[in-house]
Formats: C-alpha cells, structure tokens, sequence
C-alpha cells in the first residue's frame, strides 16, 4: 500500500458524512507505518473504544469505511479467528465489527459484518511481521503471497457487501 496523508484518508470514507469523516480521530504514527506490508490502513479510536477504521485500495480507487464493535471483553479461554487474515486470538483479540452500509440502506440502519483481528494488524500477520499468541496462526502450505491475496480476497468480499 503507498503511504496516504491525512486528507486522502478522510475523502475515501464512503459510510459516514463528509462532517463525520472530518472529525475522525486519525492515526498519530502515519509517518512510521510500515507501508510497504500493509494492504489496508487500519486503526483503533482510542477515544471510543467501539469504533475503528479501515482504509484500502479497491476496484481502483481509495475506501474507507467506519467499523463499530462491542468493547466488552470475552474470557480468555476463547478463542477466534479473523475472517480476513486466518489468525486466531484469546479473548478480545477478534471482534464482530460492522459497518453501515453505503446509500439508501445505511440511512435505513442496515449494516454488513465481519470477525478483524481487534488491532487491525492482518498485514503483519500474515507476513510473520507480527506474532500472535502462541497458536494464533497456524502453518499453511499456501506460499505467503497466496496468503496476502486469499486476505485480500477476502477484504474485497468484505467491501463488496458495503
């Protein structure tokens, strides 16, 4: 993903007004992101503990979308696994998130949602960038490429129901 600047992260919200777009909370460390493993932007609000972001490329132009999830915190003898990436987490470490969908249905309250690994760090993930808990990914035989465009697929069924 090519480094996005603060005012291209705003234009690409598609589920929320202009105003509200402009008042998201954004990303402190956009300089410091590790752009080139990244295949979308994602972050918490650490101001609402039930909102996140995501920002990705699709069908040739910039997303974004508002994600709401429940903040309360699961046991963690559970666990479950992200609907983008395959890793499973303990406890918190995925969550339903939902996003009101675009148009005449998001203004009539209908949503669309998908289990995100909770720190919106896939990308990492899946590039072994990052370790999950003990057991959080397991071994595949699908080359890591395979893996970063099944995610990816599976990012564009996601954004497709929107």
């Amino acid at each position: 993903m090519k480094a996005l600047t603060e005012t291209e992260i705003r234009k690409a919200f598609v589920n929320c007004s202009k105003g509200e777009a402009g008042r998201l909370p954004m990303p402190r460390d956009l300089a410091d992101r590790p752009w080139a493993d990244l295949d979308f932007l994602g972050w918490r609000d650490l101001s609402a503990p039930d909102r996140s972001y995501l920002v990705t490329e699709h069908e040739g132009r910039l997303i974004g979308v508002a994600l709401r999830f429940p903040a309360a915190k699961r046991g963690f003898l559970h666990r479950s696994m992200c609907s983008l990436c395959l890793t499973t987490h303990p406890g918190s470490g995925v969550s339903l998130m939902t996003a009101r969908k675009t148009g005449k249905e998001g203004r009539e309250g209908n949503s669309v949602g998908i289990y995100l690994c909770t720190d919106m760090d896939c990308s990492l993930y899946v590039r072994g960038k990052k370790q999950p808990e003990p057991g959080g990914r397991f071994e595949e035989s699908l080359t890591v490429q395979q893996q970063i465009d099944r995610m990816a697929g599976n990012l564009t069924a996601f954004l497709g129901r929107l």
